[in-house]
């Protein structure tokens, strides 16, 4: 009796090595701890900004095209998409948020070059303070949506899809570290039993400790104190406080900014895979 083969769909039993060392940076990401400095921040959105570009590589592979292309692999390349909709508009949050706190600093740093007394800083002070709270009423809203977001996601038995879904997930808690760093330590815990002034004495004491690294909330912090105190002295602290606060915020720009990109590229390929 002859025996017929069904030929499969997907990708092909050997696994392809792009596919494999996707999974493995995949595993790396999921195991690292979560982002809590600029720099640890920074390393993981470098290493979705690879996934991401291992992404754009596995999508033009023929295999690839087949298996997403299927009818019945439609509905879930369709969630994907809109997924990565929804992803992009809180990278377009976390730009905003980071650019407005820029800016704010940047006018700070030039008021504070431009004054030699402390007369009517505060003020100043004061508006940049108020737009930090607009920033993190935006920041809140796009980690809601985000947690929503991820109660929802489901799974899917299809290879590719499931390394889609996979970098989607990573892609999604890198991005929840990046706008919890931008809002600061104080939202994540509105209960805090500290107050002001031992919260900026324990983000001093723990300054050389690389886990309690904010500079944004650091220079947050000095403001605050500076506006209970008005001193003088406190003037240079918070013009070097804003130094490291615009020098980090221009690193994680540029991270969100290639990432963006990157992902911009991977949805415009799968949307022309959809539609050949």
């Amino acid at each position: 009796m002859a025996s017929f083969h069904a030929r499969s769909n997907s990708l092909p039993s050997r696994q392809h090595p792009l596919t494999s060392q996707i999974e493995e940076n995949l595993n790396r990401l999921r195991s690292s701890q979560s982002a809590s400095t600029s720099s640890s921040l920074g390393q993981q959105l470098n290493g979705v900004q690879d996934l991401h570009e291992h992404v754009d590589m596995l999508l033009q592979l023929p295999s690839t095209q087949q298996a997403l292309s299927q009818e019945q692999q439609r509905k879930c390349v369709e969630e994907l998409l809109d997924g990565s909709l929804m992803i992009l508009d809180v990278c377009n949050i976390a730009k905003d948020a980071l650019l407005q706190t820029k800016e704010c600093t940047q006018e700070l740093q030039s008021i504070l070059r431009r004054r030699r007394g402390v007369e009517g800083l505060a003020s100043e002070v004061r508006k940049y303070l108020t737009s930090r709270k607009a920033v993190k009423k935006a920041i809140c809203k796009a980690l809601k949506n985000l947690k929503h977001f991820e109660n929802k996601q489901s799974t899917s038995s299809c290879e590719v899809t499931s390394i889609l879904r996979g970098i989607e997930a990573v892609t999604c808690n890198v991005l929840e570290s990046l706008l919890s760093f931008v809002s600061g330590p104080e939202s994540e815990s509105k209960l805090s039993r500290f107050n002001l002034v031992s919260k900026l004495m324990h983000q001093k004491k723990v300054a050389s400790d690389e886990d309690e690294e904010n500079e944004i909330a650091n220079a947050e912090a000095t403001m605050r104190s500076f506006v209970k105190s008005e001193n003088i002295k406190h003037v240079e602290n918070l013009q070097n406080e804003l130094q490291n606060s615009e020098a980090c915020i221009q690193d994680l720009e540029e991270g969100l900014e290639s990432l963006f990109r990157r992902m911009i590229k991977a949805r415009v390929t799968v949307l022309n895979i959809l539609n050949c």
